[in-house]
């Protein structure tokens, strides 16, 4: 289910040539801990092990993309290469600098393969809310969002075979954190991830409509890990959850709105605006607000390691930081909430991005993905939405009030008001 795969194996066939897949393992990425790079590595054997029934070479090559991929290039004597495609900075840059050491007659492609719609096709600009986008990502659904064609056993074997991988070795060489531990709920993997999709469907997807903002409620698909490490197509997700339609309209309305318009949006602001990842990036009219109300006075001010623990005077706050610490994923509706009050809570708009970004992408499984800086409310990649929760990211200005300014705001009272707070705290209560 991979559309960039699928593209190299049909110039492979054209061209009559072997096929080889390369995955460059970096030392450390942004705040990646092993939490992330165990599920990421344990996905890989996966691949590696599906590759080799297909007869395509899988290499693990170690180092940053431009020190290693030319170099395989040229001892490969490989005639072309085709890559993913991701709309955040490092990524970019990295694919930048690979076409920047190519040998000159090697062609280079690059595929959306994990967008639905391919990025800049669905907009040649940043979309303002999902309703200037939405329709131009459902006129193109018809064309997009179709079966994909079987990959085949590949009839073209490499002159020689990929080296052996010894994984563990891979694993202990990782320059990452390692306290933060990796999760037991969620078996890194295509096969688990398929498992995943299919409980969603008979088991949650009938609730997900009325249910996905109530963290005590199994609604929510929990795929967001799968997706964001590639090991399972949001394409496929749509493709068999639209199946059942008939029998589940909202829900299904509900999830194709949030899994793709939603998910989608995120990408285009991440792909047209440089500034994803800070204030710059917001309107001029909530940079101006939160200028405006910078100097309010904070009803409380935490720093970074009192957030971190969750040791503040709010018992859902550190309920839903613990949840995000044990488990690697925090209920989506509680994303915003958790967000917004870092907003509250810390001195300045610029320092509340910066913790909120920092948690999420240590501690969420799915961080370090373009919807940790655009909408929150996505129950597939769903992170923190950084950007929506404290600069009003693809939303509007509401009634003023202190330190938020024309920022929606949320509260405490207001979550009591729609689902049983106390049950949600007890049960990630510090004492248990």
């Amino acid at each position: 289910d991979n559309w960039a795969f699928l593209y190299a194996q049909r110039l492979a066939l054209k061209q009559e040539l072997p096929l080889h897949v390369c995955f460059c393992l970096v030392p450390k990425f942004l705040d990646a801990t092993i939490r992330h790079y165990g599920f990421m590595l344990k996905g890989l054997q996966e691949v590696a092990e599906e590759c080799a029934e297909l007869n395509i070479p899988f290499h693990l090559l170690l180092g940053y993309a431009k020190d290693v991929l030319p170099a395989f290039v040229v001892e490969h004597g490989v005639g072309g290469l085709v890559t993913d495609f991701c709309p955040l900075r490092l990524p970019r840059q990295w694919v930048e600098n690979v076409r920047a050491r190519l040998p000159e007659d090697v062609p280079f492609a690059q595929v959306d393969a994990h967008n639905i719609v391919p990025c800049w096709v669905t907009s040649p600009k940043q979309e303002y809310s999902a309703r200037t986008i939405r329709g131009k990502i459902h006129a193109q659904l018809p064309e997009f969002l179709t079966e994909f064609p079987p990959i085949i056993r590949h009839p073209y074997p490499p002159s020689c075979p990929a080296e052996p991988i010894a994984w563990e070795a891979c694993y202990s060489s990782l320059q990452v954190d390692r306290t933060v531990k990796e999760v037991e709920w969620a078996t890194p993997g295509t096969s688990a991830g398929l498992a995943v999709l299919q409980s969603f469907i008979t088991e949650r997807l009938k609730s997900f409509g009325s249910h996905r903002n109530d963290p005590n409620k199994a609604a929510l698909s929990n795929l967001s890990p799968w997706f964001h490490f590639g090991q399972v197509s949001t394409q496929r997700a749509i493709l068999e959850v639209q199946k059942h339609r008939g029998k589940y309209k909202e829900s299904v309305d509900v999830f194709v709105e949030e899994a793709v318009v939603r998910r989608e949006l995120a990408e285009n602001f991440c792909y047209y605006n440089e500034n994803y990842d800070s204030v710059q990036g917001a309107y001029d009219w909530a940079q101006t607000t939160l200028k405006l109300h910078a100097k309010d006075k904070r009803p409380f001010l935490y720093k970074l390691q009192e957030l971190e623990q969750g040791t503040t005077h709010d018992a859902l706050w550190n309920a839903a930081q613990l949840q995000m610490v044990q488990e690697g994923k925090m209920h989506g509706f509680l994303r915003m909430y958790w967000a917004k009050k870092i907003l509250e809570w810390t001195r300045s708009p610029e320092e509340a991005l910066q913790f909120a970004i920092y948690l999420n992408d240590r501690y969420e499984l799915d961080g370090r993905d373009p919807n940790g800086y655009g909408r929150a409310d996505v129950p597939s990649p769903c992170l923190a939405g950084c950007l929506w929760s404290i600069c009003g990211i693809h939303d509007q200005g509401w009634a003023e009030r202190a330190i938020f300014g024309k920022i929606r705001y949320m509260n405490y009272a207001g979550c009591k008001r729609k689902f049983d707070v106390d049950q949600f705290e007890r049960r990630y209560s510090p004492r248990t």
